[in-house]
């Protein structure tokens, strides 16, 4: 399939048939207290796209750029659309749906994306890639080079939760901690990629990160049988998974499949709500520090957050930001309340919900985006569910507990 790159600050194509990552010339006029600019876009042949709404049944490889030769190594997607039906009842939305990304082989969404760059860098020839990330990239990263025999060099900061910095490990990545932040690991990671070549997957840098998180929104239209739903809730940190799934939906509708775009709501951490802000005030200016307990939207310096912003007002989405508090009892009502498991980050989306519940109509199909699961940071739960004290074995101890 044909594509090109378009910059999405000056409008700058560029082909597809390098490996190319921000816009030259808007690389240049990046200021230092910015969002990021020069991020590009990857756009799809039209008549291609237009060929699918002559098709019987699509999925999301009809809308890849880059297909791997051996999917089912590494089987990212397809993951389950559930009808939470208790919190159905209790909410009053009766069309409310979970898509749990959780369930993807490294435990998140960020496999879509890494799947995607591993193909990259299979078409390439490239057997390196490098990258930052606060734990999810880089375990979905790690976890595909193990699955198609690639070598993953991962930058992370030193507070990442362990059990993603041990879950990269055992998929065999060179974990290299930073004494910084995430974008410390970035501009090294990129240093790195500079100095002795191979692909970068930072993401939004490397524009395939965005194009392979689209594929979530594909597989909801497929799941709703063949119907957007009309609103999207999903967690907002650097405006990747937000920008993805919002160019999802866009492809659907240059095919001619769909007519309108969903509403898409980014939810933030109020402790890093630098998308948020420029969402309101009009201003690109990255934070001066972030404090959250969802450190998968922990970002100071939103990469892609010129691109999400853009796409909120072109889908008359909108931004809600939520407490570390709201988090976590999110969290905690996912887990007694349907059965699913996610880390602070996920819950974030569901956090968004309950708080703009009451302006929603109940009538509406609205998704909720899980991204990640919950076993990925456990000493985020470890102090708000007591461990019961043990007691001797008997029935009369038993019945004194109830």
């Amino acid at each position: 399939m044909n594509s090109n790159y378009k910059c999405i600050d000056c409008g700058a194509e560029y082909s597809s048939d390098r490996i190319i990552y921000l816009c030259p010339k808007c690389e240049k006029e990046q200021k230092p207290d910015e969002f990021q600019k020069g991020v590009l876009q990857t756009k799809l042949d039209p008549v291609y796209l237009k060929s699918l709404s002559r098709k019987t049944g699509i999925s999301p490889d009809d809308f890849s750029v880059y297909k791997t030769t051996h999917s089912n190594a590494y089987p990212v997607g397809n993951t389950p659309l559930i009808s939470p039906e208790s919190l159905r009842q209790k909410t009053g939305f009766k069309h409310l749906y979970f898509k749990n990304d959780s369930t993807n082989p490294s435990g998140s969404l960020k496999d879509r994306a890494s799947k995607l760059v591993a193909a990259q860098a299979m078409h390439f020839k490239e057997k390196v890639i490098a990258l930052a990330s606060t734990g999810n990239a880089g375990s979905a990263m790690a976890c595909a080079g193990a699955a198609y025999g690639l070598d993953v060099v991962l930058f992370i900061p030193e507070s990442a939760p362990k059990a993603k910095l041990i879950q990269s490990l055992l998929y065999g990545a060179k974990v290299i901690p930073i004494k910084g932040t995430y974008d410390d690991a970035f501009k090294l990671s990129i240093e790195f990629t500079n100095m002795y070549g191979g692909i970068n997957r930072n993401t939004a840098y490397n524009p395939l990160t965005i194009e392979g998180k689209k594929t979530v929104s594909i597989e909801i239209y497929n799941q709703l049988k063949c119907n957007p739903p009309d609103i999207v809730y999903l967690p907002v940190g650097d405006g990747v998974i937000y920008s993805g799934v919002y160019k999802g939906f866009t492809d659907l509708r240059e095919a001619g499949l769909i007519e309108n775009i969903p509403q898409i709501v980014g939810v933030q951490s109020a402790g890093s709500n630098a998308i948020s802000r420029a969402f309101h005030t009009g201003e690109m200016e990255v934070l001066e520090s972030v404090i959250t307990i969802a450190d998968s939207i922990s970002v100071v310096s939103p990469a892609c957050g010129r691109m999400a912003v853009e796409y909120l007002k072109s889908c008359k989405g909108w931004t809600t930001e939520v407490t570390d508090d709201e988090i976590s009892k999110a969290q905690l009502q996912l887990c007694s309340d349907s059965g699913i498991f996610v880390e602070p980050a996920a819950a974030a989306s569901w956090a968004g919900f309950l708080k703009d519940s009451a302006k929603l109509d109940k009538d509406r199909t609205i998704v909720v985006l899980l991204t990640g699961i919950g076993f990925k940071d456990m000493k985020a739960v470890e102090n708000i569910v007591p461990i019961p004290d043990s007691i001797k074995p008997e029935i009369k101890e038993v019945e004194e507990l109830f």
